[in-house]
């Protein structure tokens, strides 16, 4: 039997100019540069031998060993649309969502709103004008909730340009939660489309950096960098996920809007049956003096299990994954090109 592969993780590898062509004049100055403290040692370098070494994917041959060769910006097809459909040809992908790296960077921490969506914007349109050429490929675009009235402006242009599925950052935005009734248009204006909500790593904050200092020296990233995951990072990877799942239930954003769905991405899924227990728990214990979880007409885990999917890590379980929690929560993921993946 021949099945369909669907690729629910994949990313671009940009460079530091990449973003810059699709800004209006307007913001590409006020843009922030794109350094490479995340990247790992030795990234800068690495950035003037890439025209010649993507030069040199589109003429050699690409076979299923591409998931265990170069990685990262040396990886065929990290920028480069032709090469990566190639990929997806040689590794039988017939759809793949795909993400920015450090494109984020330049703008999604900036206060100023005009610069926070007009490097949204730009964005947008570099993953739809990426993934055009291959219909296999679904462009996952970007929307900050920290100004409501800004957010509901930028889905619209970005349902517009094309995009197939909307990251949005899992830690509450500004002083109030992605539950908020300002934001109620997002999650009814993605549910019309039907267009997904997506979290992913790199959307929350990890550890507080207070629980890092124990007095000794603090080793480097994973990537020989300084800001990537550290092993105390990694088993609280999905408590921002979780709080942000287990608020849109609650808080009936699921109960009003069921045709809107969302999913967490290369966040790990051993935390999901505790999740679906623990919204259960909540919805029980606390209804009778919360009215509005009353309002809720299903079991809390049951608008998970209707409306959320999961990406598990390679390592983790997932025999015992879908034995707690059923086989249709879980989605398959290459992280292509990432390392990690």
């Amino acid at each position: 039997m021949e099945h369909a592969i669907f690729d629910a993780d994949s990313h671009l590898m940009e460079t530091p100019e990449w973003l810059g062509g699709f800004a209006d004049e307007a913001v590409r100055d006020r843009l922030d540069p794109l350094g490479f403290e995340g990247a790992g040692a030795g990234a800068a370098e690495l950035m003037a031998r890439l025209p010649e070494l993507w030069e040199s994917h589109r003429h050699q041959a690409i076979g299923p060993e591409v998931l265990r060769g170069p990685k990262g910006w040396m990886a065929p097809g990290a920028l480069d649309t032709e090469v990566r459909s190639r990929v997806l040809d040689a590794l039988h992908i017939d759809a793949q969502l795909v993400f920015p790296t450090f494109a984020l960077i330049h703008f999604s921490r900036n206060k100023d709103p005009d610069v926070l969506y007009g490097g949204t914007d730009a964005l947008n349109r570099a993953m739809v004008a990426f993934c055009a050429p291959d219909p296999r490929l679904r462009a996952v675009g970007y929307l900050p909730l920290d100004h409501p009235g800004h957010a509901v402006q930028a889905l619209e242009r970005a349902l517009a340009a094309g995009v197939a599925a909307v990251w949005v950052p899992s830690d509450a935005p500004a002083h109030f939660s992605p539950t908020h009734v300002d934001l109620e248009p997002v999650w009814a204006r993605l549910a019309e489309a039907g267009v997904p909500f997506v979290l992913h790593v790199g959307g929350g904050k990890l550890l507080p950096k207070a629980f890092h200092d124990n007095g000794r020296p603090r080793p480097k990233d994973w990537l020989g960098g300084g800001e990537n995951l550290r092993s105390k990072d990694f088993p609280v990877l999905h408590h921002s996920p979780e709080r942000f799942l287990a608020c849109m239930t609650l808080d009936g954003v699921f109960e009003r809007h069921p045709a809107l769905r969302g999913a967490a991405i290369e966040l790990g899924a051993s935390w999901v049956p505790g999740l679906l227990r623990n919204v259960d728990h909540a919805l029980r214990s606390f209804s009778k003096f919360e009215p509005a979880l009353r309002e809720l007409s299903l079991p809390a885990s049951e608008y998970l299990r209707r409306q959320v999917r999961f990406t598990p890590f390679p390592f983790e379980d997932t025999a015992w994954l879908v034995e707690q929690c059923g086989p249709e929560l879980f989605m398959f993921s290459t992280d292509y090109p990432h390392p990690e993946g």
